[in-house]
């Protein structure tokens, strides 16, 4: 659609289209709004009964509504409402299989979620374990030591954080596991309490959750299986080290910890490798009543691939460092990939990260990891993007993986190129801003894809200088994507304060395969997450 010169304002650029299509009538005919959501849209399955429903929902003049026409005011209202949003509406309920196995899912998942700043004298609070499940996380992480009078308490151990007892966190679990999502909450035990302050943990555990624990194997499932989000339903589970089997001495048991190395141990830095090697490692003290609590969620050292096709079981899952994990993906991308297909994994964030900063998830949701954990408290790109990840599925934070990544026979790495693989063409334009918070700003926005290392890049629109209220950029963009099932796209406003220095205005991430193609407008959040409402991008995609 061509214009003699660039519009003024997004109702401006709403009228041309609607133009375009009235050709010159005073109101838009059902015929001719069904034509612009096939064209344009590329709402294929639009049909009359869907046309009269957004006349019936969008228009309020009556006569127009009797002809079954919509006015411009009508039209502007649609293209303004939810249903012309570049995320697809109907993922905002559960829609995906959750009757996979766990492992077949991104999990949404919090590092050291007592912590509300940094890692050292920060504050731990009850309010990020309600705040971290009111974004719909389900895997919390507890920090466990031993407290006063037998009294559990949760810190970031041997550094200046404020405490908070077990059991306070335990039951603000209890109470907000599941206003968001039906789907299990994993708690995700550091232990290092003396055994008989695990008792006591086990206690609180089995009183203060009550049903909602865990506690036993499920009937219908087969042993050598891992139960779906479905069969968990309203469930929490125990991740921790658990005991062998009871044929064994009492006293083995209880130092078979499984041995997975605990956070601080698990640095991986070249230069710690000879001290680690002075420590022997000391057998784990797991107290019996907690270990029972123990249900799929089993934790043990990550040896190698290799080892861990041979010797563990489904219910057995690994914890690896940024670092390690971050050397893994680069050397045995696909063996990466087949390991998350079989078991849960966990990432955590390098403990030289003491400003809780985070690390991007993408690089590990690439191979397939379920638990990508991050530092909640930090707001950032990283977390931006787990944002936008989990808007997925009804924000339920269970997002089933690509069939790529969760096959049991498969070969992808997503290190490699991938010839022989018809890659995505997407074309996008940015059109315009709206009520963008900057005044006399100087904005412009960099649209980024985030995805497989080949996939990765990012675009900037020219800077429309001093004017943030209604800036146009009409800035066309070509991406080449050969992994669309795993890419998420972020829109990032930004205003330029100097040649090569700009400040973050707003942003938005989605998946791709959560975009609606056609014309559409992007809403855009704070640092924080929260809304920037009216603040938003007009823009095209096809694809």
């Amino acid at each position: 659609m061509k214009r003699s010169k660039a519009p003024v304002s997004r109702r401006e650029e709403i009228h041309h289209i609607y133009q375009c299509y009235s050709l010159g009538l005073k109101t838009l005919p059902l015929s001719a709004l069904l034509r612009f959501l096939h064209r344009e849209q590329m709402e294929d399955s639009a049909n009359q009964e869907t046309g009269e429903g957004l006349i019936d929902r969008y228009e309020i003049d009556e006569t127009a509504r009797v002809n079954r026409t919509l006015t411009f005011e009508g039209f502007l209202r649609y293209m303004e409402s939810m249903a012309c949003s570049v995320f697809d509406q109907s993922h905002r309920r559960v829609y995906q299989d959750m009757g996979q196995p766990l492992c077949h899912y991104f999990i949404s998942s919090s590092h050291n979620t007592y912590l509300t700043g940094d890692q050292l004298v920060g504050r731990s609070h009850l309010d990020a374990y309600v705040s971290a499940l009111r974004k719909g996380c389900r895997c919390l992480e507890i920090d466990c030591w031993d407290g006063p009078d037998l009294e559990p308490v949760v810190y970031h151990g041997h550094t200046l954080t404020s405490k908070i007892l077990f059991k306070d966190v335990v039951a603000t679990v209890e109470e907000h596991a599941f206003q968001v999502s039906p789907f299990p909450v994993i708690l995700s035990l550091e232990n290092h309490c003396s055994k008989d302050q695990q008792v006591v943990m086990a206690q609180y555990l089995t009183s203060i959750l009550g049903d909602k624990l865990l506690s036993a194997s499920l009937e219908h499932i087969n042993p050598g299986d891992l139960p779906s989000p479905n069969d968990l339903r309203y469930k929490i589970l125990v991740k921790n080290k658990k005991l062998g089997p009871q044929s064994e001495t009492q006293g083995k048991r209880e130092r078979e910890g499984g041995g997975e190395d605990s956070e601080d141990e698990e640095e991986d830095d070249e230069e710690e490798e000879d001290e680690k090697k002075k420590k022997k490692k000391k057998g784990v003290v797991v107290a019996e009543q907690l270990s029972d609590l123990v249900i799929y969620t089993r934790s043990v050292k990550f040896h190698s691939f290799q080892h861990s096709q041979e010797r563990q079981s489904c219910d057995e899952n690994t914890s690896v460092g940024e670092k390690k994990a971050r050397k893994l993906v680069k050397a045995f991308g696909s063996e990466f990939v087949l390991h998350n297909a079989r078991f849960l994994s966990r990432i955590y964030p390098a403990g030289s990260r003491t400003s809780s900063s985070n690390y991007n998830p993408q690089e590990f949701w690439n191979v397939g990891s379920q638990l990508v954990a991050l530092n909640y408290q930090s707001p950032g790109r990283p977390m931006d993007l787990n944002n936008g990840r989990f808007q997925d599925n009804g924000g339920c934070g269970y997002v089933l993986k690509p069939p790529v990544l969760r096959a049991n026979q498969t070969s992808f790495d997503p290190n490699s190129s991938f010839p022989g693989q018809k890659p995505t063409h997407l074309l996008l334009k940015v059109i315009s801003g709206s009520n963008l918070p900057v005044p006399w700003g100087s904005p412009f926005v960099r649209v980024e894809i985030h995805g497989v290392h080949s996939d990765s890049c990012r675009r900037n629109t020219d800077t429309d200088k001093n004017n943030s209220l209604s800036p146009h950029w009409d800035a066309a963009m070509n991406f080449t994507i050969a992994v669309p099932e795993l890419c998420l796209l972020r829109f990032c406003v930004r205003d330029r304060t100097g040649l090569l220095s700009s400040d973050f205005v707003g942003q938005y991430t989605l998946p791709f395969s959560s975009l609606n193609k056609g014309y559409r407008w992007v809403p855009l959040l704070t640092r924080e997450g929260y809304s920037l409402d009216p603040a938003s991008l007009f823009i095209f995609l096809w694809y």
